[in-house]
């Protein structure tokens, strides 16, 4: 089984290549900046072009930040204190983190360059990816558990008909996740530079496979597909954040910590999972 599972994933990768993902984080992209004063404008290059970074960073950074706007910038943001287009971001000083969530939100097609260029997007895309990456793992065990509900899975666009398996698929998608979270961290993206992650996320996939196929298997009548699900959920989470963590100081968590973290996001996944299985039965019924 682990040999047929392994065969899948195998071929599954050879189709993702994360060259791609490489060049879409590394488009250019402009920011404008509007304020009512120099020194406003000042207080926003420094939230997006934060100090810390070193000197030649910042320079780069600064570049793509572009005092007073243009048609040419991907995105616009003006200080709360003043009105702006409807296609622009507002930008209050006492919450800017705020600002940053409804951009990931509104411009998805720019969360790896933003990430990867300016240092206040790069945490909570991280987590966007995780959680997104996670959402769909559970999605897909639950609806391959589900007969004649395969085409609800439209919604994961990445050859969802060639996996057979839910460890293949659960596998390939965290591969997928720790490439967009290189990208997204601006760290080396490829099969090599990658390659202790992929042998962690391959190494740990059967045991929480296994782990699911007990629970599922234990309660009768598909009341183990949440638990299954939680699991695809919570697995999925705690490898992400680890990751996360690892691209972003240099070290991951302890054992415990990362038990801790999976024992939290367990709790979620059931819950997601729950709202997931009543939409593909609601689905199902229509």
């Amino acid at each position: 089984m682990h040999l047929a599972v392994l065969r899948q994933l195998k071929q599954a990768l050879a189709n993702l290549n994360p060259g791609e993902l490489r060049e879409l984080a590394a488009r250019p992209v402009r920011v404008g900046l509007v304020a009512p004063s120099a020194e406003a404008l000042g207080e926003m290059e420094s939230y997006f072009a934060p100090p810390h970074l070193t000197p030649s960073r910042r320079a780069e950074v600064v570049r793509m930040l572009v005092r007073g706007g243009g048609n040419d910038c991907d995105i616009e943001i003006y200080d709360s204190s003043i009105l702006r287009p409807a296609k622009a971001f507002s930008y209050d000083p006492e919450a800017p983190e705020d600002c940053v969530r409804r951009i990931l939100r509104a411009r998805e097609d720019l969360t790896l360059p933003l990430a990867r260029n300016l240092f206040p997007f790069r945490k909570p895309a991280a987590h966007k990816i995780i959680r997104n990456v996670a959402k769909e793992n559970a999605l897909f065990s639950l609806a391959t558990a589900i007969p004649d509900i395969v085409p609800s899975l439209a919604s994961i666009p990445w050859a969802v008909g060639e996996f057979t398996s839910d460890t293949a698929f659960l596998t390939f998608n965290q591969i997928r996740m720790v490439f967009l979270l290189a990208a997204a961290s601006d760290r080396s993206i490829g099969y090599r530079d990658q390659r202790s992650e992929i042998a962690s996320i391959v190494a740990g996939s059967f045991g929480w496979r296994a782990l699911a196929r007990e629970l599922a298997g234990k309660i009768p009548f598909g009341g183990g597909l949440i638990p299954k699900a939680g699991i695809a959920y919570a697995a999925t989470f705690a490898v992400g954040v680890s990751f996360e963590r690892l691209y972003r100081l240099g070290y991951g968590f302890t054992r415990g910590e990362r038990h801790a973290i999976y024992e939290e996001a367990l709790d979620h996944g059931k819950q997601i999972a729950g709202m997931l299985l009543q939409d593909l039965r609601t689905r199902r019924a229509s």
